[in-house]
């Protein structure tokens, strides 16, 4: 099996399973994984305290001389056989206890939060208890049998209960880490029972603290007794040395891996808003500093997400391109002369479809009309400035600077023309397109202004909506937008009238799309029944 961290596992190991599975397959896997690694730890500490007590450590030989016989095969397996069920029974009551509120789907309260988070340390505890009375009733028995072999006694029992201890709490608290996420979900400052220095403390008692002092205990023996032999000396030196090397590299890997873990979850969450993907989160499930790390990056994402939205929002409101200038920029009141082409959009007929319509199918057809028009003039690199009601004027070369504003707003008008007639038929339009000089800037107030352009063109633009209601095909631009635009598009537009628009004492030559040249001119008469407000 595959204990290394798991980057598809939310928990980061395939073992603790998903944080949104069931709460009974939850306790069943919990239950299961405390079980075997609670029973495997003692099991491993029995195995280190008979090869400690046989051959590692000098002094009478408990497990060859006949006085040991009643106390090796009799009380030994009877403690042992009672403490791993008490060992089990009261853990497994304990965790019961304390983490009852996710058993029952509720919110954890905060002394619910730091009981759940205390738990690996409550099973610890246990265990220390249960190995505690080893120590006492070993050293006892054994030493009413032979007074020699009581440090004996009381050195083994006690350092294999140590490693059973530590070795109880790593696995604990890895098991326990989907009720860990659970909790620390809830929200709300946790204390913390032990930090990743005190994982390392724990790290470094069991894979080196403990050997070494069984070291210095054995040359003080040494010392002390006449009866060790250099052979029973070089033996403890190189089982402990074994034992220095092997449990302090696998302590120093489950170490790495628990430090490791979340930061590679983490990282990977990070790569993923790298590339665009702001839902990215990770599951806390660490009580030490590297939660915080954990927390830290969701509240990171959240901040994205929520400045993603409102930039989304502002964009919507005032147009993309403004609002990437705005938040590139400090924006300011005031503007810049530019040459810019300009149409204005009007729906004809508005008064009737609002008569004969309830509003809300009003609304519908008007968002149907305008998603054309919004993706036509996004498409050829202009913005919509406003909407006004029912009309919506559009601008090409601000705030985004074009090579050909007056060709990209003919050629939009028409592309806008032709999609209505196809896509929304119901409802018809008018469309005036003007070329020329104008300020584009932010106007308003310090405390409230919006980007918009001012001049002729879009005057012009407004009047020629009037006059489009008229003409074949329902476009009507003026002579010097297509002079401004390329031969492509220039190409494509034909002269139609000359008339006097509205507040001006000079003609202005309407040019119409040779596309809609064909199209039936609509009479006077039918323009201004049409046109009525």
């Amino acid at each position: 099996m595959r204990l290394l961290p798991s980057l598809e596992s939310p928990l980061g190991s395939w073992l603790l399973g998903s944080e949104r599975e069931g709460r009974f397959k939850r306790r069943v896997r919990i239950q299961l994984l405390l079980t075997v690694f609670l029973v495997s730890a003692n099991v491993i500490g029995v195995a280190i305290l008979l090869v400690l007590i046989a051959f590692v450590v000098p002094g009478p030989d408990v497990i060859r001389e006949p006085q040991f016989r009643l106390a090796n095969f009799i009380a030994v397996p009877i403690y042992v056989a009672l403490a791993l069920v008490i060992g089990i029974l009261w853990g497994t009551k304990r965790a019961l206890k304390d983490l009852r509120w996710s058993r029952e789907g509720q919110v954890p309260t905060r002394k619910q939060q730091r009981r759940a988070l205390a738990t690996p340390w409550r099973l610890t505890v246990i265990q220390f208890f249960l190995w505690a009375v080893a120590v006492v009733f070993f050293t006892t028995l054994y030493g009413i049998i032979e007074p020699d072999i009581i440090a004996k006694v009381a050195f083994t029992v006690g350092a294999s209960g140590i490693v059973v201890c530590a070795i109880s709490y790593l696995l604990s608290e890895f098991a326990l880490r989907p009720i860990a996420a659970e909790a620390l979900a809830a929200g709300g400052p946790q204390r913390r029972r032990v930090g990743t220095v005190g994982r390392s403390i724990v790290s470094w008692c069991l894979g080196t603290g403990v050997p070494v002092a069984g070291l210095m205990i054995i040359a003080i023996a040494a010392i002390i007794r006449d009866d060790v032999s250099v052979g029973q000396l070089i033996t403890a030196i190189l089982a402990l040395g074994a034992i220095v090397l092997c449990f302090g590299l696998l302590m120093e890997i489950l170490t790495a891996i628990r430090t490791v873990t979340p930061i590679r979850l983490v990282r990977r969450a990070m790569q993923r808003v790298e590339d665009g993907d702001l839902s990215a989160k990770v599951v806390v499930f660490d009580g030490t500093e590297l939660g915080d790390l954990q927390v830290g990056f969701n509240r990171m994402a959240d901040g994205l997400r929520e400045r993603e939205r409102m930039r989304d929002l502002f964009g919507r409101h005032v147009g993309r391109a403004v609002a990437e200038r705005a938040l590139e920029d400090n924006p300011e009141l005031g503007g810049e002369e530019r040459n810019v082409a300009v149409f204005f959009i009007d729906v004809i007929g508005s008064t009737t479809l609002a008569v004969n319509n309830p509003p809300k199918e009003v609304v519908a057809l008007l968002n149907r009309f305008f998603a054309v028009v919004v993706e036509e003039v996004d498409d050829h690199g202009g913005f919509i400035n406003k909407f006004e009601g029912d009309a919506a004027l559009a601008i090409f070369g601000a705030p985004t600077e074009l090579d050909d504003p007056a060709g990209a707003a003919l050629a939009s008008a028409r592309r806008i023309m032709t999609r209505l007639k196809r896509e929304v038929p119901e409802c018809e339009a008018g469309i005036g397109v003007a070329y020329g000089r104008a300020v584009a800037g932010n106007v308003g107030a310090h405390e409230r202004f919006e980007f918009t352009v001012i001049g002729d063109p879009v005057n012009e633009a407004a009047r020629l909506s009037d006059v489009s209601k008229k003409v074949p095909g329902r476009i009507a631009a003026s002579r010097p937008t297509t002079d401004a635009a390329r031969k492509s598009e220039s190409k494509r537009w034909c002269s139609h009238d000359r008339v006097t628009l509205r507040g001006r004492n000079q003609e202005t030559e309407i040019l119409i799309a040779k596309d809609f040249s064909d199209e039936r001119e609509t009479s006077p008469a039918e323009a201004a029944k049409s046109s009525q407000y």
